[in-house]
């Protein structure tokens, strides 16, 4: 039951943060480009890859404060790091095929998936 309260606390404090900085950059910039959003993906991916770089090298990431970290935080402030750091996982591992076939599938099934959304609710 730890395991899924970490997760949980961190998933809203991750939640939380996405909303505050996504509004703020919509507050301090009038673009039609998705700038908030965009720089949430791109800090999130920034922040997950602190973690398991740390976890890596010090025993004091626990396997808890990962959870709370990558899996809460990171994984209520944006999905796009987890799909970042997996991407990078496989290049790791030598295995291209799978990333290749990971990072094409996700992207366009992910768009064919939203748009498919969208066609059903016409």
């Amino acid at each position: 039951m730890k395991p899924i309260l970490l997760i949980a606390i961190g998933g809203a404090a991750g939640s939380v943060a996405r909303y505050l900085l996504s509004l703020f950059v919509m507050k301090q910039m009038t673009l039609a480009f998705p700038l908030g959003t965009m720089l949430v993906n791109l800090s999130g991916c920034f922040m997950i890859g602190l973690i398991y770089g740390l976890s890596s090298r010090y025993a004091w990431i626990t396997e808890e404060w990962r959870l709370l970290l990558a899996t809460g935080i990171c994984g209520g402030y944006t999905t796009f790091s987890s799909f970042s750091y997996e991407s990078i996982a496989l290049i790791r591992e030598g295995d291209y095929a799978h990333f290749f076939g990971y990072v094409s599938g996700s992207v366009i099934l992910g768009l064919l998936a939203t748009a498919g959304g969208f066609w059903l609710t016409r």
